[in-house]
């Protein structure tokens, strides 16, 4: 079930030596007609790459906009971070007045009011 495969491939015959054997005839006729037309329009071919440089440029200058400079809006942060210490300092005032052996009644109306804020508070 598992034996070995053998070929009789030739280790040097690779993808790119078969390609290369097969299209080599076509490439060699395009460069040589390119390089033929190369050398019989010089100043045609140079006129059109500096044109084609110029117009890169042009493109990439007038297309380009600056990001509009955007306002930062703090005001949600403000209120996130002032929300958070009214939080913590309400958590502070219930966990002390839960210290306590003894509730007065002052203490269980300020933890029960305490208790409301924190309520209202969440979303």
């Amino acid at each position: 079930m598992f034996r070995k495969i053998r070929s009789n491939r030739n280790p040097r015959d690779t993808l790119y030596s078969e390609l290369k054997k097969e299209l080599s005839p076509y490439l060699i006729t395009l460069r040589l007609s390119l390089k033929a037309i190369a050398q019989k329009y010089p100043r045609f071919l140079f006129a059109m790459m500096v044109i084609n440089i110029t117009l890169s440029v042009m493109l990439v200058i007038g297309l380009h906009r600056p990001a509009p400079n955007k306002a930062i809006n703090f005001k949600p942060v403000i209120q996130a971070g002032e929300a958070l210490q009214k939080t913590i300092a309400l958590k502070q005032q219930v966990d002390s007045i839960m210290a306590k052996k003894k509730l007065s009644a002052q203490d269980s109306l300020a933890l029960e009011s305490a208790l409301e804020q924190l309520q209202k508070m969440k979303p």
